[in-house]
């Protein structure tokens, strides 16, 4: 490189960093403007309350799924006339009944005389059910059968503790097992 080469680049350098220097010079004035001009406002933060622990006193009353407390329960559904409810408490109970629906796994159906029967694997065992017969542990009888699921209407209670119905369904298994 020739010196005039040399002097050209060197002159470009130094203006460059003097324009540079100059935006900075500006740059700064504004940022310290906005500083005196702003004032932030921050709220104290307030002391924390004290806490007051409380006694638990819940143990001394009767378990909500206790044995004593659903018989006492059903006692009184079966007091009222229009239970749902009532009806359920004085049949003799079904042999799956003993069982929740969900360990029992629809296998297939059949059609006997017209009749439509469900087959239900249960621990292992082979049930035949038809309509009006009784499965699962909320009361739950057996309303439709067709080739591919069961309809029962279940009675449960709801949060408020009134008992109501509601319909449910087994679906056909394939293969047979869970």
């Amino acid at each position: 490189m020739s010196s005039p080469q040399r002097w050209m680049i060197s002159c470009a350098a130094v203006l460059s960093l003097t324009a540079c220097s100059g935006e900075q010079d500006e740059l700064q004035a504004w940022m310290d403007q906005q500083r005196h001009e702003v004032h932030p406002s921050v709220q104290p933060l307030s002391p924390p309350q004290k806490f007051n622990p409380q006694s638990y006193t819940g143990a001394d009353g009767v378990e909500p799924f206790s044995n004593q407390k659903l018989t006492g329960a059903l006692k009184q559904e079966a007091r009222q006339p229009n239970s749902a409810v009532a009806a359920e408490l004085n049949r003799r109970k079904e042999p799956l009944e003993a069982f929740p629906l969900d360990s029992m796994n629809m296998v297939g159906s059949v059609n006997r005389k017209g009749v439509p029967y469900a087959l239900l694997k249960v621990d292992n065992l082979l049930y035949q059910v038809k309509v009006g017969e009784y499965l699962g542990q909320n009361y739950g009888k057996i309303t439709k059968i067709t080739e591919t699921e069961i309809t029962l209407r279940e009675i449960v209670q709801d949060a408020a503790g009134e008992w109501i119905e509601r319909p449910t369904t087994l679906q056909l298994q394939e293969g047979g097992s869970r």
